[in-house]
């Protein structure tokens, strides 16, 4: 089961332009898959598995004539797992500069080495994507058939090997995903971790989505300081895990600082992070999957039509709170989701200190505007 990814053709652009493609990307999210699918269009076209040593050898400090001989007509070669190289930057910088018709395709399945290796060498000679788990737009054609999905989305997740899967198979295939290499080879080999920590720590993240949190609170809980969870979290982040949302914070008087929201890229891990594949009417935990759903989606959504936002949630001291507040170049919107159609008034604070804010709510009866 083929399913066309939306960046496939932005990453074929970059490609054409001259510039190295990098594709981010947790495990299984699809990218040699599309990297494959890309390189079909190219005759010639070389594939080399970085996670292979003997790929690795070939590739570790190499003049132009010997990676020349490596990749001889290819136009299109691409790197997969490049992180796995070292200096894949200043080896990548070479290709670019001394073979301009040969071009690169790098993926990794986290930024911590591939980003730091990458940036300064390929500084004005890349651009990076991001390749998501599935987005409700790449497996339903229109609303009507998203809302018939929408269950098994907020269950099961993305992951496109899930995807086709029956109930059974897909839960398995996620339990097997998190309790064995969610993020176990995705972290550099320099990089130092406690697995146990860790482990909890995503447990921990997955019961309190939707939730405020600030890192202290966490580290408590963990047994360690409150730097140290900061970087796990942000390990976490940069291995497309999980991603942290910042509170918006105008009114210095009227407004709570210093906290963050975190939520999962797939609700498929989060839900095997728990443990929990059951359906929507035997949960608790209903608004959370939908307020995830809705926040990822929705950076989904402006990846696909290359718009830039920032992201906030709101909260005052008084307890009034809204899920999204969105910044769009000079145009602000805030959002309130609930799975279930409500009347939901706008918070009196937030109308007050922001009474030009447009004030929405989204739910299961009308997010296709949102999403689509």
């Amino acid at each position: 089961m083929i399913i066309q990814r939306y960046i496939t053709d932005k990453v074929k652009a970059t490609l054409e332009q001259g510039d190295v493609a990098i594709i981010y990307g947790a495990r299984q999210t699809g990218k040699t898959t599309l990297a494959q699918s890309i390189l079909s269009d190219y005759e010639g076209g070389l594939y080399l598995n970085c996670d292979e040593p003997d790929v690795r050898t070939r590739l570790t400090e190499k003049t132009s004539t010997e990676l020349k001989a490596l990749f001889g007509d290819a136009r299109l070669v691409v790197l997969d797992e490049a992180q796995r190289i070292k200096d894949i930057g200043l080896t990548a910088k070479l290709i670019h500069d001394t073979f301009p018709e040969v071009k690169l395709l790098l993926t990794g399945s986290s930024s911590i080495d591939l980003a730091n290796t990458v940036k300064e060498p390929l500084t004005g000679r890349s651009r990076e994507h991001i390749l998501y788990p599935l987005a409700t737009t790449e497996v339903a054609d229109n609303v009507i058939e998203a809302g018939r999905l929408l269950e098994k989305s907020l269950i099961l997740g993305g992951y496109p090997k899930a995807w086709p899967m029956n109930h059974d198979e897909a839960t398995s295939y996620l339990r097997n995903l998190v309790n064995n290499y969610l993020y176990r080879d995705a972290f550099g080999s320099t990089t130092v971790f406690d697995s146990t920590t860790l482990d909890n720590l995503l447990r921990l993240l997955a019961f309190q989505v939707g939730s405020e949190m600030s890192y202290s609170e966490v580290g408590q809980r963990l047994g360690v300081n409150k730097e140290t969870a900061m970087r796990y979290i942000d390990l976490l982040e940069k291995a497309f895990i999980v991603f942290r949302m910042p509170q918006y914070r105008r009114n210095q008087r009227n407004e709570v600082g210093r906290l963050r929201k975190v939520y999962f890229y797939d609700l498929g891990v989060r839900n095997g992070l728990i443990d929990n594949f059951l359906p929507l009417t035997h949960r608790n935990d209903v608004g959370a999957l939908w307020e995830n759903y809705c926040v990822v989606e929705r950076y989904k959504y402006l990846q696909r039509h290359d718009i830039y936002a920032r992201h906030y949630f709101w909260r005052s001291y008084t307890q009034q709170e809204i899920d999204l507040v969105e910044e769009i170049s000079t145009e602000t919107k805030a959002y309130e989701f609930k799975y279930s159609d409500q009347k939901v008034k706008k918070p009196s604070v937030f109308a007050t200190e922001y009474p030009d804010v447009p004030f929405s709510v989204i739910s299961r009866g009308n997010f296709g505007g949102f999403l689509y």
